[in-house]
């Protein structure tokens, strides 16, 4: 090791945050343990100075009245040959110079400087996205993998990937292309994605609509649930704090142009805005809607469940295609939902 050695720990002290001891501390292990793998050396040390810029291993010896075990023991006269103050009891420090150990020392300081950048980066990079945590990032699409269909995105300081799973049905992507990612989970382990980011979470909506509507951000409106089937629907409930304010007029926008910014980036997926209330029977009634419900009979065992009573020619639109709006009402007003038709009762 050399000058160039020193000057890289300073660098990586002032360019990514690593102090220059920890990474003294680690090279210092591993060249011992590099050291002692190819010497057999079981009692050494090694010692940087980086005030002198040397290298140097030591032979760590038992300080002994006879020596019985020459490879781990050391008489006092030998030793205080090297040190006067040296008493028998005492560990003598041999300085040892082996052959390739200049070779050894600047190999495996390489390989400690490169893991530590690694691990440096790792750390800032999960720091930053524990930061954004649930939050909506802009990132460019570097490329998709033709054969896995996950894309390859610059969020600005790192790249992470958005699994084909994460991805709206349907949508894809073009290279150099800006695009907006939920981040959904950040992961510390040193196998598997370092941070999952969706395009299919409803709190993608759910944050496009704070970022799009300025009585969201000023707490006027509420979003008090949502629910979603990316790439086909969402349902989301709102409410106001201040009497004079529409909530779900808020959300839509003058000539819906808020909307439609959202409908724009989610390649225009429907969504229902519907008000939020405390009475569960009127919410049911309007997590229902565009089907009009004649009534809502709550289940008097305290269960969470209602039995929605419908005209025939209202059914099909409760109902869904496939099942789907009476689906995601009873998602977002947490009830299980029967739905019958009038003729029924």
């Amino acid at each position: 090791m050399n000058t160039e050695f020193f000057s890289a720990l300073e660098l990586l002290e002032k360019e990514k945050g690593i102090p220059k001891e920890y990474m003294l501390e680690r090279v210092e292990a591993a060249l011992l343990s590099a050291y002692k793998r190819e010497a057999g050396e079981s009692n050494a040390k090694v010692v940087i100075d980086s005030e002198k810029k040397e290298v140097k291993i030591f032979q760590l010896l038992d300080i002994v009245e006879t020596v019985e075990e020459p490879q781990t023991q050391i008489s006092l006269a030998d030793a205080r040959a090297l040190n006067r103050r040296y008493e028998v009891g005492g560990v003598a420090e041999v300085e040892l110079k082996p052959k390739n150990f200049r070779r050894l020392s600047t190999q495996t300081a390489k390989q400690v400087i490169i893991q530590g950048i690694r691990e440096a980066e790792r750390g800032m990079m999960i720091k930053e996205y524990e930061n954004k945590k649930e939050e909506i990032i802009t990132a460019t699409v570097q490329k998709t993998d033709p054969s896995s269909g996950n894309v390859t995105l610059d969020t600005g300081t790192s790249f992470a990937t958005l699994l084909k799973t994460e991805q709206i049905p349907g949508e894809s992507f073009r290279d150099g292309e800006r695009v907006k990612v939920f981040v959904l989970k950040v992961s510390n382990e040193s196998k598997g994605p370092l941070v999952t980011l969706s395009r299919t979470h409803p709190g993608l909506v759910k944050r496009l609509f704070e970022l799009e509507v300025p009585e969201i951000q000023e707490g006027i409106v509420i979003i008090k649930g949502i629910t979603r089937e990316a790439g086909s629907r969402t349902n989301m409930s709102v409410m106001s704090r201040d009497e004079n304010v529409d909530p779900t007029g808020a959300c839509i926008g003058g000539k819906s142009m808020r909307i439609n910014t959202i409908l724009g980036e989610l390649h225009g997926e429907k969504i229902d805005i519907i008000k939020y209330s405390d009475d569960p029977a009127e919410y049911v009634k309007a997590a229902l809607s565009p089907a009009k419900v004649e009534s809502v009979l709550l289940a008097e065992d305290g269960e969470r469940a209602c039995r929605v009573i419908v005209s025939p020619d209202q059914l099909s639109l409760a109902i869904g295609k496939e099942g789907q709006n009476a689906r995601l009402a009873a998602k977002l007003t947490g009830y299980k939902i029967d739905i019958k038709i009038s003729a029924d009762e």
